[in-house]
């Protein structure tokens, strides 16, 4: 099973949505002494600064599923169930991903899906 942790910051933070608040989250997949991961993660952290979503990393690493899927691509950052980015992250594309799952989100809670 992969290893994951909550990324959602402290309480009180412009931007960084709570735990268990109807936000998108966004799945960091990583590996271990991955440079390029940490550099994604601060990315991310940065967007989270301005658009609430949850930030949720999974470390690959002793997944077989996730390590054949994502080896040769981590980091890849995963919103509302689609690859936005893989190796470098672009900031744009995952601003307008989870502004995009954000309105989706607002949609379903509106009609009761």
């Amino acid at each position: 099973m992969a290893n994951t942790s909550e990324g959602v910051g402290g309480s009180g933070e412009r931007g960084v949505a709570r735990p268990g608040s109807n936000v998108p989250e966004a799945i960091l997949y990583v590996t271990t002494d991955c440079h390029l991961c940490s550099v994604a993660r601060s990315l991310l952290v940065a967007v989270q600064r301005t658009i609430p979503f949850n930030i949720r990393t999974v470390n690959i690493d002793g997944d077989d599923e996730l390590a054949k899927r994502f080896a040769l691509e981590v980091p890849v950052v995963e919103i509302d169930g689609e690859i936005v980015a893989q190796g470098r992250v672009d900031v744009e594309r995952v601003r307008a991903a989870v502004n995009a799952a954000r309105i989706a989100s607002v949609r379903r809670a509106a009609t009761g899906e």
